[in-house]
């Protein structure tokens, strides 16, 4: 066992992957023999991680055993070289299972020895780009340059696709030149009708949740088939157990989210949600929502309604709301159940850490053990006196979980009922198998308690569903810790768990991020084994896409420069809610005589690349039909400019401007607060990044209130988290801060960078 574990974790294996490599037999028997072989040729020393990860992803993704030392020697004679070769052979020997394998052809398949040379690469590309020139020429920049990358990529398969892309970029520069002002503009999407991307006769909606259910998930059991599982461990009774759950369920999937009430829920858990509401949404089963109720000193009523209130903000509805504490009674009886098998109480004891030495009171008699339960529930111990424990070790190596712990608190359920109460380890598992749940997902870090899972359900005599562990998803640039969270609260950094610059659920929605897109979010990360961790910007990227389409057009200045048109009669201008699509509705705003500019939108000097207004260069009003033109700038005492005089003229009359402004005229005045990222760094609970803690991270711009900002009359009868998107500002969310005198608007996220404005 000591010679495997050192072989394993010598090829760069972590002691834990190592271990758990070991549990599979099958695995552990090809990695061996994978490695024996490498270090026969390179010396126990010889083999590096880069080679000891192809061997290990080629030992665990081989189906057909007798290629092992084909594929080895390969790897080892350094013949596959990288990922991409390691899948292209695995590809090989599946579609050539008969001896013998043909070396030439099995070396060309894999590009084996294939060196790709710039000149290679420089001739790919010319040719791509003169089979699309004519094209090309036509539709410049808005063709599809993905085409060029993926032709190009098909031609050069062994080269690097970021030289591939500089060399398409640099042909493209040459042939067409730098981008003009109409190559900028962005060109209409069309939009494929939902029909087209339906899976089994559902809408696109369910394509959306099977996306986000790709890899690991699909190749979950069947109900009923619980014993197919890896890990599962089967006792005598497991198939009548088994066919008893399925005459209760027949055969439909269940899964249940189950968050303890004691803090509001993040964007991890969003994840959590879509896939336990997606995953059996998209199988046509149910899901339910299980408070995980057990621990009243921390649990209060607030937080119950933010979670429901947060899962169905998400677009889900649970089959049933549960809580551990309905079965309080039923746990109690089955833990009677336990200390006359495989469970004892424990008095004034901890069994502290791993691999703990064994308990005095683990062979206490069963009779002594169930009379001091029953006083334990009387409530004759004081709160840490004793507990009761079961007898078993976990899969980490701790000792003797305890199932019952005494809390002198009471219950905002049960009351003074019950003053003890049964712990994770104990309830989980025994509600999955009370409400018939046939996937119990969780996330990684439950993977060391899946062991005692299956212990307790198997030594109760119960149906045991089936645990399987994914990755959590992590964000950087913040923290979601429920007692990090009350830290920033308590010091004033942030004003409640709804503050907009938290990735709580509710601090999102606040924000105004719609709740399609934090599924969309969830989706595209996916589900799969693997700890995640993701920067904002994909959030971002998610929430843009949604508002693009669903959050109507309005204009905002933040910072007014006053504008008086010398030559304009007042009117009225009917702008589209959204100008890609002006069928989906419009709003009539004034246009006077005085109008409203940003600041930034005028620059008294000249400067080389500035398209918008100065006094030598008019600049065209949005969605007016007039472009303007300086003739006077008024400066205040200290010499700032605080007004211009401008005159008009219609916009087919004059010489198109360089430049579209936006503008605003009687406008409403609204406070406005912008948000950055609350930390400075991408990891503010790492010490190696912020020595002194994350409370020292803060950033101190993560916050801006503009109090005077203007906004068109179009959003005056707006209601709290209505969504606009201010043209050329961004995105923003209606506060609930706002009052009928006072409209408070967050900003939700900024528009897609554009770095060629000026």
């Amino acid at each position: 066992m000591a010679d495997t574990l050192t072989l394993f974790t010598s090829i760069g294996l972590s002691e834990q992957k190592a271990k758990e490599t070991m549990k599979n037999e099958a695995l552990s028997s090809a990695l061996k023999e994978a490695v024996t072989q490498a270090q026969r040729v390179h010396g126990a020393s010889g083999v590096d991680k880069a080679m000891g990860t192809l061997l290990y992803n080629m030992a665990s993704r081989l189906k057909d055993a007798k290629r092992l030392a084909f594929l080895a020697d390969s790897i080892v004679q350094r013949k596959i070289c990288t990922e991409l070769q390691l899948a292209a052979a695995l590809d090989f020997v599946k579609s050539h299972p008969q001896d013998p394998i043909n070396q030439k052809e099995f070396e060309e398949a894999c590009g084996v020895g294939v060196v790709i040379t710039p000149e290679q690469i420089e001739d790919a590309v010319e040719s791509v780009i003169k089979k699309h020139k004519e094209q090309l020429l036509k539709e410049r920049y808005h063709f599809n340059m993905g085409l060029l990358m993926g032709e190009a990529r098909s031609a050069l398969k062994w080269a690097d696709g970021k030289v591939i892309k500089n060399e398409v970029d640099m042909q493209v520069l040459h042939l067409l030149g730098p981008k003009t002002e109409a190559d900028l503009e962005k060109k209409p999407k069309v939009k494929a009708k939902k029909e087209e991307v339906a899976v089994n006769g559902n809408t696109g909606e369910v394509k959306s949740l099977m996306e986000q259910l790709r890899g690991e998930a699909l190749k979950f059991h069947k109900p009923g088939e619980n014993f197919k599982t890896e890990g599962y461990v089967v006792t005598p009774n497991t198939m009548s157990l088994l066919k008893k759950h399925l005459d209760l369920t027949g055969g439909q999937i269940r899964t249940r989210f189950p968050p303890e009430p004691n803090g509001i829920l993040h964007i991890g858990h969003a994840k959590a949600i879509n896939f336990n509401f997606g995953y059996a949404k998209a199988n046509n089963g149910i899901c339910f929502l299980r408070y995980d109720d057990t621990n009243p000193e921390k649990e209060e009523e607030k937080y119950f309604t933010a979670i429901k209130d947060m899962v169905e903000w998400l677009g889900y509805k649970p089959y049933a709301v549960t809580h551990a504490s309905d079965n309080f009674q039923q746990l109690y009886d089955l833990a009677v159940d336990l200390i006359r098998d495989v469970s004892f109480f424990s008095l004034g004891e901890e069994l502290k850490g791993h691999n703990a030495p064994p308990s005095p009171w683990r062979d206490r008699p069963i009779e002594e053990s169930l009379v001091l339960f029953e006083r334990m529930k009387k409530g004759l111990f004081a709160e840490g006196e004793a507990t009761l424990r079961m007898k078993m070790v976990m899969e980490d190596g701790k000792m003797d979980p305890v199932a019952y712990r005494i809390k002198y608190t009471p219950h905002h359920r049960t009351g003074d009922e019950w003053c003890i109460y049964p712990t994770y380890d104990y309830t989980h598992c025994l509600c999955d198998s009370i409400e018939n749940i046939t996937h119990s997902l969780c996330t990684k870090e439950f993977q060391a308690r899946r062991s005692s899972y299956y212990w307790l359900c198997n030594a109760l005599d119960v149906y045991c569903p089936v645990q399987w562990e994914y990755g959590r998803l992590n964000l950087t640039y913040t923290v979601v810790s429920k007692r990090k969270i009350i830290k920033l609260v308590e010091t004033g950094v942030v004003r409640d768990w709804d503050d907009p610059r938290l990735f709580t659920l509710t601090a999102l929605r606040r924000r105004g991020f719609p709740p399609e897109a934090i599924n969309n979010f969830c989706a595209r990360v996916g589900v799969t084994v693997s700890q995640t961790t993701t920067e904002p910007h994909l959030l971002e990227s998610c929430v843009r896409d949604v508002l693009n389409d669903t959050a109507p057009r309005a204009m905002a200045v933040l910072e007014p420069l006053k504008v008086t048109i010398t030559n304009l009669p007042e009117d009225s201008q009917v702008l589209p809610d959204f100008p890609a699509n002006e069928a989906k509705g419009s709003h009539m705003v004034p246009f006077t005589c005085t109008i409203f500019i940003e600041q930034s939108d005028f620059r008294e000097v000249m400067e080389k690349g500035y398209k918008r207004l100065t006094p030598e260069q008019p600049v065209g009003l949005r969605h007016a039909g007039y472009v303007i033109s300086v003739q006077k700038v008024i400066k205040d005492a200290q010499g700032n400019v605080v007004e211009l005089e401008v005159n008009c003229c219609r916009s087919e009359t004059a010489e198109k401007p360089k430049a579209f402004i936006h503008w605003v005229s009687k406008p409403l005045t609204c406070e406005v607060r912008l948000y950055e990222r609350l930390f400075l760094h991408k990891h503010p609970e790492d010490p190696s990044e912020v020595p002194n803690g994350f409370l020292s991270d803060i950033n101190p711009n993560s916050l801006q209130v503009i109090s005077s900002a203007l906004v068109d009359t179009s959003v005056k009868g707006a209601k709290v988290f209505d969504k606009f998107q201010f043209e050329r500002v961004g995105y923003f969310s209606l506060d609930p801060d706002s009052t009928a005198d006072k409209l408070i608007f967050n900003r939700t996220v900024t528009l897609k960078e554009d770095p060629g404005k000026i």
